[in-house]
């Protein structure tokens, strides 16, 4: 019954973290696009109320007229909207699915006793101050750095050389699918503290100047316009580490930490590509496709990189657990050469005592019939065993799968 509501948790958290993650990125990707794409106002009247840039837009069978004022409006509306709680909302309902998919079964999914052999409670501590100890070091860089002149290049090259090492520590302490996430978390952390340390803060202290009549101090935006950039370069290196959990053949991998930075880096390069897209059509940019090329080369040069080995080559991987010489490769894989691999690897959690997700596979019955499930989840996205608890090698797994291919016989 444990098992039965938390799927229904993961799945009410997830339908929402999705949609409030929409909404916020949404925003703040709309919000990028029109500062690049803002012209100096012509109208004489936009110029004396302070209007820093306008832009004429179409969309859903009316036209636009946004305009932004250079520091403050001279008079503030009696409504005004403000944009914080997609960010909130995408965070709490982030944690909360974080914790009922790793932190409430620590020892299964966020343990693997290959790297550090520590007890659930400490990996739950440990993972938990990933958010808190990235944020503040990346705010304490940008405190320190982001005010100087010419600040920015450092800035960015100390967050991403924070970033990797955050991604080389956590690659090498977690089961790889939670330290994928745990990354993705760690930045979303940040992005969503931008929001509500510095960016809002921010913003209500210009709202009350403005209600009081007193001159409004322009750090407030610069600094505010600094972070909402840093949470827009962090968003698709984010989205590829929560995406990635569906993808067992980028965290599997030995060197899962370097697959993880060179993605990140590709997105991060092609949101670098929007970025500048809008202000090149506006002549103020060089041409952007250069950073558009080199995050499709990364990822590329990943796709080379993660290659699966050729069905001959898994043949004869195959043909060495199981003894044979050259001319045996070919032969059918047989139950009882199977169910040696199953009954070491896969019994203690699909066998007589434990039967996760009711699944068996202790018997002829039961391999035949989750046959194609044992092919899915072993060999072609290699996510079971969990976090290889059981130690099965490669040549298990191509064992399976030629077992799989030759027909799946149980007799």
């Amino acid at each position: 019954m444990e098992s039965y509501l938390l799927d229904w948790a993961n799945l009410l958290l997830r339908w929402t973290h999705v949609i409030t993650a929409i909404a916020w990125i949404g925003s703040s990707f709309y919000f990028v696009f029109l500062d690049s794409s803002l012209t100096p106002p012509v109208d004489e009247d936009l110029k004396k109320q302070g209007v820093s840039g306008e832009l004429w837009a179409v969309h859903g069978g009316g036209f636009y007229h946004p305009v932004k004022f250079l520091v403050s409006p001279p008079k503030l509306p009696e409504h005004l909207h403000w944009f914080f709680w997609e960010s909130y909302t995408t965070w709490l309902t982030g944690f909360a699915l974080f914790t009922v998919s790793y932190l409430w079964n620590a020892g299964t999914y966020l343990v693997d006793k290959s790297l550090m052999d520590w007890s659930p409670g400490v990996a739950v501590v440990v993972a938990l101050s990933f958010l808190v100890m990235f944020w503040l070091a990346y705010d304490g860089i940008c405190r320190t750095l982001g005010q100087k002149k010419s600040g920015d290049a450092l800035v960015g090259a100390l967050v991403a050389i924070l970033v990797c090492l955050a991604s080389w520590a956590a690659c090498h302490w977690f089961a790889g699918q939670a330290a994928f996430l745990l990354v993705g978390a760690m930045m979303a952390t940040s992005m969503s503290a931008n929001v509500f340390f510095w960016i809002i803060p921010g913003q209500r202290t210009v709202v009350a100047d403005l209600k009081a009549g007193k001159p409004v101090d322009p750090i407030y935006g610069k600094r505010g316009k600094q972070r909402s950039v840093h949470n827009t370069y962090f968003t698709l290196p984010v989205l590829f580490a929560m995406l990635s959990n569906h993808y067992s053949f980028t965290y599997h991998h030995p060197q899962n930490w370097l697959v993880l930075i060179l993605m990140m880096f590709a997105g991060a390069a092609i949101r670098q590509f929007f970025v500048l897209r809008h202000g090149f059509k506006l002549g103020r940019n060089g041409h952007p496709w250069l950073y558009a090329m080199v995050g499709v080369a990364a990822i590329l040069a990943v796709l080379v990189w993660l290659r699966p080995v050729t069905v001959k080559a898994a043949v004869a991987i195959n043909s060495v657990a199981v003894g044979a010489d050259s001319t045996g490769i070919s032969d059918a894989i047989g139950y009882k050469t199977l169910q040696a691999v199953l009954e070491q690897r896969c019994y203690m959690c699909h066998g007589p005592l434990v039967q996760m997700k009711n699944v068996r596979l202790d018997s002829p019955e039961g391999v035949q019939l989750n046959a194609r499930n044992l092919y899915q989840q072993a060999v072609v996205t290699k996510v079971m065993p969990m976090n290889n608890a059981t130690h099965i090698t490669e040549a298990e797994r191509a064992l399976i799968g030629k077992w799989f291919t030759d027909g799946a016989r149980v007799n």
